[in-house]
């Protein structure tokens, strides 16, 4: 159990790394491909757009959750909330042999 949260945090410390060398990437390539020749302004380093990218999301987006969760997490929450008693259950039911959830169930004696 413990060597999979180790693989788990291993793998999400390295997709957050690529995920990191590609955004800085490619807004670095995007700027000194617009910027220059649209305005005159200088070139950027990796480390400048990385900075830049990050000035941006703190003055216009934040870096804290949105209240309400994401956006499909909202439309899923106002249909459940919609949804009788049984048509929770049923979804539940079909939710759980997808999600790996699956627990079998006790095989019932046929009633005579």
């Amino acid at each position: 159990m413990r060597g999979r949260w180790i693989f788990r945090i291993l793998k999400f410390t390295a997709l957050l790394a690529v995920a990191f060398l590609v955004f800085g990437f490619v807004v670095t390539r995007l700027w000194n491909f617009v910027m220059p020749p649209l305005f005159g302004f200088h070139l950027i380093t990796f480390w400048q757009a990385v900075a830049l990218v990050i000035l941006g999301k703190l003055l216009f987006g934040g870096f804290r959750p949105r209240p309400g969760g994401m956006f499909w997490g909202g439309r899923m929450r106002e249909r459940w909330e919609q949804m009788t008693p049984e048509q929770r259950e049923k979804f539940r039911e079909g939710m759980r042999g997808r999600c790996g959830h699956f627990q079998p169930q006790a095989t019932a004696e046929p009633k005579p």
